[in-house]
Formats: C-alpha cells, sequence, structure tokens
C-alpha cells in the first residue's frame, strides 16, 4: 500500500549510464547568451562554457573529486566542485537548487560504484 522504491528506475549492475547535462540559468549574470554547462558521467565532470566562436571546457576526473559545495541563495545555486590533485575547481553559477543537489549525488553514486 502506497510503498516507493527510494530511487525511481535505478540502473541496473553493468548497465550503461549516459552522461547527465545541466545548464545554468539564462537569467544569471554572464549566461544571457550561452549558459554554463555541467556534464556529469561516469569517469568525468566537466564544465562547458560557450563563446561566440569558441568554448572552454574544464573536467575533473570522478575519483579526483574531493567534495562538492553548494551555495543557495533565494532562486539560484552556485556550485564548487573540489579535485584531489591541486587544480582549480570547477565553479559554476545559475543553477536551480534541485539541479545542484541531483550534481552532488550523482558524483557521490558514481565515486561509490568505483570502489
Amino acid at each position: 500500500m502506497g510503498v516507493t522504491p527510494a530511487s525511481p528506475n535505478p540502473p541496473a549492475p553493468g548497465a550503461v549510464v549516459s552522461d547527465k547535462t545541466f545548464s545554468a540559468s539564462r537569467w544569471t549574470k554572464g549566461n544571457l547568451w550561452f549558459p554554463t554547462r555541467i556534464v556529469v558521467s561516469p569517469l568525468r565532470v566537466s564544465r562547458v562554457k560557450r563563446r561566440l566562436l569558441s568554448r572552454s571546457e574544464e573536467s575533473i576526473s570522478i575519483s579526483q573529486v574531493a567534495s562538492v559545495k553548494i551555495s543557495t541563495g533565494i532562486f539560484w545555486s552556485d556550485i564548487l566542485i573540489e579535485s584531489t590533485g591541486g587544480t582549480d575547481p570547477i565553479t559554476s553559477h545559475g543553477h536551480r537548487k534541485a539541479d545542484a543537489l541531483r550534481i552532488r549525488d550523482l558524483i557521490e553514486g558514481f565515486q561509490a560504484a568505483r570502489r
């Protein structure tokens, strides 16, 4: 009677999990024309920022992610993903709160699956 699983449709063991992409809101600073995207895959976390004629991409291996910090405001959240390798952290602002929490949960889930 009304029992729901902890996560809807969990991936089967050995199943191929596709990349998940989260875009920042166009209403935030620096995201009007080309919003920043965070791509989370089982192998890496990437920040992709497009420009008019180019794009920049930063990535950190899932096994090298040390922490994920989320700062929430009234409407939007800022995400800071730090690595254990001493490289610059991945930062992104203007994401929905639910997306920021989903990014953190995906990273933690992929790290737990690798152990």
